[in-house]
Order: C-alpha cells, then structure tokens, then sequence
C-alpha cells in the first residue's frame, strides 16, 4: 500500500509540556485512521503539525512523499482541513462559503462552479446552495464544511472531532458522507476522536494517552488483544471485593462507579462461581465482550475522559498564549 503520510519519531514541546513524544505511524494511500484519545492526549497538536500549523521541536512527517517543514507550500495543496470549531462564515451562502475556498485554494476559474456544485451535491445540500449559512443546523453546517474541504480536490482529509456536539442520527449521516468520500475520490481521512463507537468506522486506530502512541491496530485486533470478558460488579465494598479477587482467583480490578471491573476468561462461568463464594454483598453484576473503551482502559489503566487531560491541555493553552504576549 502506498504510503500516504509518514511520521518518524515526532515530538512537540511547549517549554515544559510535553505534548507529543516521539510518535511514529504509516497511514496508507486510501485508509481510513484514526487518533483515538481523550482531549489533551495531543491528537490535535500532531493533526496541527501535519497540517503544517505547527512546527514540531523534532522528528519528520511526509504527506505524499513531500516533507510537511521543507515544503509547506505544496503539503497544503494536497490536503484538506476540518477542525472542531466551525470555520464558516455564516453571513455568506452555502455556495459563497465554497467560492471564497475556491479562489483561496487558487482552484482554475473555469472549473470552480462544476466543483462546487459538485461538492454540494455529494453531501445533499445543493438545493440549499443559496441559502445563508446561519439558517443550517449544526449537522448541515458540518456537512457544508465536508463539501468545503472537498472543493480542490485533496488526497488527504483531515477532521479533528468531525462530529463533535452532533446528535447520534446526524453523526451516523457524517460517517455515510465521510465512507462515501473514500469510495468516490479514493481519499485518504485522517481523524482525530474520543468517541468509541466512531473509532469503529476506521481501518486502523492510534490509541495516543499523554503524547504517545500505546497501540496502533484495526479496532477487531486491537479489541482481541484484551481477549477476555469485562466482568462489571456493583458492591458496597469495593475495596473488599476486588481483595477477594485478588487473593482467591489472581484477577486485577479496577474502580468503577459504585463497585469494580475486572477481567476474565468465560465471564458468564465466573458470575456463577463468584456467586457461590463468600463474599461482600453484591448488588449487581454483569457481563460484556470487550469494546474499545475496554482496550483503553487495559492498556492505560483508566477509561478515555476528556476531562482527565483538561488540566494539561489548559497550561498548553496558557503557555501558548505568554509566549504569544
């Protein structure tokens, strides 16, 4: 598969912070990546650097072959950008919003209406080609800013929280355009997300905790690392209980709200035993085959929170903004 971003030993430091450290990843020509971790974990800062909005302290990443600090010029040309903050200017139309990405991205004047029109259609909004984008629902303007990013024709695409803020059936929508966009133009999306069940629609996955990278797989490979069943148990007693694991059957637990999680072979099997056993009093109990949050939480020893790293990504933020004064 031809490589289409390449990423060696990246790191990018605001004076004590630490915010990626080290990564490295191949992304194929095609495929669908995601950068799966909560806010913070510095999934935007590296989607910034490959973008070129930031330069990295060290380490190298290539987009088509072309190296993102030597040649910015030519990256941004072959790439297109979605972050989580909207980026529309609501007091022009949906169509004024293209043109105005379209004369920025130097797209040739004699094929600007095709591609807009174009654009507009593949993600359903060309009946509202005319109307202000202040009119559009959250999920729409998502939409337009899909069609935006499309107009001069990337390689790549990339989306940080693509459907952040966005109800479940609009999400769901997103992701019919985003596969399409792959199956139409053969383009390669880049996302960031701390969203489970989105992380699903990718290829492959990234898990990044605190600026590394602490797994990269599909989501079906990833899921089989943690092989067992997640065993939930709700006890007045936590501390009790997960000693009794410990001691009697060698299982690690894990706090949970009102009780513990805990891993282990045949969990249906187990419930049964565990019943049968002296113990604190349980006040429910119940068993699931492992996800992706399971993954998380077996390889960094907690569940993916955004407000877990709220406090790392503010002094990010406020050291941004010393330096910038």
């Amino acid at each position: 598969m031809t490589a289409a971003i390449e990423v060696v030993d990246l790191k990018k430091s605001y004076d004590a912070v630490e915010a990626v450290r080290g990564i490295g990843f191949t992304v194929g020509s095609g495929e669908i990546f995601g950068f799966l971790g909560p806010n913070g974990a510095g999934k935007t800062t590296t989607i910034k650097i490959l973008c070129t909005l930031l330069q990295a302290t060290s380490g190298t990443a290539r987009l088509a072959g072309l190296d993102v600090a030597a040649s910015p010029n030519e990256v941004r040309r072959r790439i297109g950008v979605i972050f989580q903050d909207p980026a529309l200017d609501d007091r022009l139309t949906a169509e004024e919003n293209l043109m105005l990405h379209a004369v920025a991205y130097r797209v040739p004047r004699a094929e600007r209406h095709a591609r807009i029109d174009e654009s507009l259609q593949f993600v359903d909004l060309f009946d509202r080609r005319k109307d202000l984008t202040r009119t559009f629902s959250g999920g729409m303007k998502r939409r337009l800013e899909i069609a935006r990013g499309l107009v001069h024709r990337p390689d790549i695409l990339f989306l940080d929280e693509p459907t952040t803020g966005l109800d479940p059936q609009t999400r769901a929508r997103t992701w019919e355009v985003l596969r399409g966009l792959r199956e139409k133009y053969g383009t390669t999306l880049f996302l960031t997300t701390h969203y489970m069940d989105e992380a699903e629609n990718c290829d492959r996955i990234a898990i990044v905790d605190h600026g590394t990278i602490v797994a990269l797989d599909t989501p079906a490979a990833l899921k089989q690392r943690v092989g067992k069943d997640l065993v939930a148990a709700r006890t007045a007693d936590p501390a009790g209980l997960s000693r009794l694991l410990s001691e009697k059957y060698g299982l690690a637990s894990t706090p949970a709200d009102g009780g513990l999680t805990f891993l282990v072979e045949q969990g249906d099997a187990f419930i049964v035993k565990l019943l049968t056993t002296d113990r604190p009093p349980l006040e429910g109990i119940s068993v699931r085959r492992p996800t992706l949050d399971d993954v998380f939480l077996s390889l960094t020893g907690r569940q993916i929170r955004a407000e877990g790293a709220e406090g790392t990504a503010a002094k990010i933020r406020a050291m941004v903004r010393r330096r910038a004064g």
